[in-house]
């Protein structure tokens, strides 16, 4: 049986709970915001609760015993556990806070990497990856030695899984790549490639950076050794983020940063480090981010991520359909069926930064670069695209929007 998507009066109301829709970003213009793969909008649950936390109960958590810090701690801490519930961790110890995405995979490279990984083992990225995760194995890979192999894009947008078979006889220590493609949009079979990897004796590691926010994604169901993601792009607070990890693994880890909270013990010349999940969070977190994190986790449970993926895959599809009848523009990556809500184009010889532009004064806020994938538009033959992407808050008029807009742009420059 299909998920149901939102009917109209559903999406009347969900669009109501983000307040910067409302907007007028050029006098008469209104916002059309078409670049949730960069950053979220937040709906008001979310600023709430991060506003009533600094009206209310602002205090640093896990040391203090009066009713502010008890109260911080408490608010946190269950931040954590929904965390752990939305993507179906076995316990909230996996669940590790971070700064985003970035820091999540560098903590991985940093500790497991470093503490395993020697000169000559093999490490297996994709051509497809952000640069978060290629540039911490890069560094790497010029301090041991170790060496980074590449499972290819097919010309449609896929990982070549034969390719990446013929790699994995190489026997490699880690495989590491994302859910979804921030450019491409494919949904690569995330179980299928890690299944994979671990009966070659590899660890594998998953940046969910754009899948967690759009779909379900189970932890266990996956079996991912690692798992990194931001609370920025599904609809939570910047400055804080995720990495899951198997208890086994988190444990027999060292830690990443030093200082406080991250000890049980210290002396003048060594320490014992805490248990887990504060053996990785040294110092004073984003407690009001984190609190904020969870409030999102709360909105996207509410709404149900099955309706959102639902909703955005009849978006995309239109998307696709409607940006096909704009001549002279061409999309990248797969059929609608096989991404998410990313679409990153080309017009003809128009620069991605002049057409975002344009579309900047009819209200449209894109991305235009190669959105932190140089490789992948080198693969491509391309310096940079023009990217929209979606959310469970736009709607067919902003895609009608952008399809008009285009045709205006394309006629400007003749």
């Amino acid at each position: 049986m299909a998920t149901s998507s939102f009917n109209p009066g559903e999406l009347a109301n969900l669009l109501k709970d983000f307040p910067i829709l409302s907007r007028e970003v050029h006098p008469g213009v209104s916002l059309a915001y078409l670049d949730s793969a960069a950053t979220s909008q937040k709906p008001a649950s979310v600023i709430d609760a991060m506003d009533e936390y600094y009206r209310r109960t602002n205090a640093n958590i896990h040391r203090g015993i009066h009713m502010l810090a008890e109260e911080a701690t408490a608010k946190y801490e269950d931040a954590r556990q929904k965390v752990a519930r939305f993507i179906n961790a076995h316990s909230e110890r996996e669940i590790i806070f971070t700064r985003n995405t970035t820091e999540a995979i560098n903590l991985v490279a940093y500790t497991w990497a470093r503490a395993n990984l020697k000169n000559g083992d093999l490490v297996i990225l994709t051509e497809m990856e952000h640069h978060s995760n290629l540039v911490p194995w890069q560094i790497l890979a010029s301090e041991r030695g170790i060496r980074l192999e590449f499972i290819p894009v097919t010309d449609e947008g896929l990982l070549d899984l034969d390719a990446y078979q013929q790699l994995l006889a190489q026997e490699p220590r880690l495989v590491s790549f994302m859910h979804m493609s921030n450019v491409l949009g494919t949904i690569n079979p995330a179980s299928e490639i890690v299944r994979m990897a671990h009966a070659a004796g590899a660890v594998a590691l998953v940046d969910g950076a754009q899948s967690v926010p759009h779909f379900p994604v189970d932890v266990q169901d996956l079996d991912a050794d690692f798992l990194a993601f931001s609370a920025h792009k599904m609809l939570g607070p910047t400055g804080i983020g995720v990495l899951y990890g198997k208890e086994a693994l988190l444990n027999a880890m060292p830690p990443f940063l030093g200082g406080g909270d991250m000890i049980k013990k210290v002396m003048l010349r060594s320490f014992s480090a805490n248990s887990l999940p504060h053996k990785f969070e040294a110092g004073t977190p984003a407690i009001a981010e984190g609190i904020g994190l969870g409030a999102a986790v709360d909105y996207l449970t509410h709404t149900g991520m099955d309706r959102i993926a639902a909703y955005e895959h009849e978006l995309t599809s239109y998307a696709l359909d409607r940006l096909s009848e704009v001549s002279g523009l061409t999309v990248i990556g797969p059929r609608a069926e096989l991404r998410g809500g990313v679409a990153a184009f080309t017009l003809a010889d128009i620069h991605p930064h002049d057409v975002a532009q344009l579309l900047d004064r009819e209200g449209l806020a894109v991305r235009a670069g190669h959105h932190c994938a140089m490789p992948l538009h080198q693969r491509f033959d391309l310096p940079a695209t023009t990217r929209a992407s979606f959310y469970l808050y736009n709607t067919r008029a902003d895609i009608d929007r952008l399809a008009s807009a285009l045709e205006r742009v394309k006629k400007l420059f003749g």
